[in-house]
């Protein structure tokens, strides 16, 4: 029986699995602990890179950090809870470098309330944040991706508490927007799969950044933490780099959908 083989020339095949040149960024949070971390990554491997912020001096102190050091970048102010804000920072990032063809959404927010003290204010604010502002940054992205007619990567980055709770703490909204945000990539990823745009998430643990220092600094929380983890330690930013920018590169054109849980272990053993 004849089989039919493929040639394949891998030396071409694999040629720039990871090159970003000629490719955009948007980077809506990209200021922040993880996504300042991001942002280098994505600059240093030849893509443009446009930071997004409620603060658009830190995002435009970063950009021209990255500018410094030989690299494209720029800064925008982004408010998150607003779609017309959404969408004329997404407007900025295409006039300023002709195109979004990369959305790494690193916004995210938690206002910690006990299940039996949550308000609705504080709910609809981490809803707005998080899970809102993921769909209307998505389409206002996709928009552009789909009128480019040569496909996208759009890349969302969430927590393990879109997977597991967490016991002793006020965590009823973020769990449940990220949790809603699983759900919501892999139905943008179906959507989008016919224009060759791929939707997937990163879904890390606690990473030590500035926005859980007072939690790291709880020797009895920290150390509970350590306990968990089977790789027996916390996460840095630059962990999430290399699994959120595979999400992003040529290489992983195959790839829809998926939620990568970037954890240590943590979901595997539980």
């Amino acid at each position: 029986m004849n089989r039919i083989t493929p040639v394949v020339d891998f030396k071409t095949e694999l040629k720039g699995l990871f090159d970003f040149n000629g490719q955009t960024a948007f980077v809506p949070g990209g200021y922040g602990g993880i996504g300042e971390a991001i942002s280098w990554g994505l600059a240093m491997s030849g893509a443009k890179v446009m930071i997004a912020g409620r603060d658009q001096d830190k995002a435009e102190a970063l950009a021209a950090q990255l500018n410094e050091a030989g690299f494209e970048a720029a800064g925008t102010r982004l408010d998150a809870g607003s779609v017309d804000d959404i969408d004329r920072a997404v407007g900025d990032c295409v006039d300023t470098f002709g195109s979004a063809d990369i959305l790494m959404n690193c916004v995210g927010i938690q206002r910690e309330q006990s299940l039996l003290e949550v308000t609705e204010e504080a709910f609809d604010e981490v809803y707005a944040i998080n899970l809102k502002s993921a769909m209307f940054l998505a389409q206002s992205v996709g928009k552009r991706q789909v009128d480019k007619g040569q496909g996208g990567r759009q890349v969302h980055l969430l927590s393990v508490r879109s997977q597991l709770g967490l016991r002793n703490r006020g965590y009823s909204a973020y769990c449940a927007t990220k949790g809603g945000m699983v759900t919501l990539i892999k139905q943008h990823a179906m959507e989008l799969a016919p224009h060759n745009i791929t939707v997937n998430g990163v879904a890390p643990t606690f990473v030590f950044t500035e926005m859980i220092r007072h939690v790291m600094e709880n020797d009895e929380f920290r150390q509970g933490l350590l306990d968990r983890i089977p790789l027996g330690r916390i996460a840095d930013p630059k962990d999430i780099v290399g699994p959120a920018m595979f999400f992003c590169a040529p290489a992983s054109g195959f790839v829809t959908g998926q939620t990568l849980y970037v954890d240590g272990g943590i979901t595997a053993s539980q």
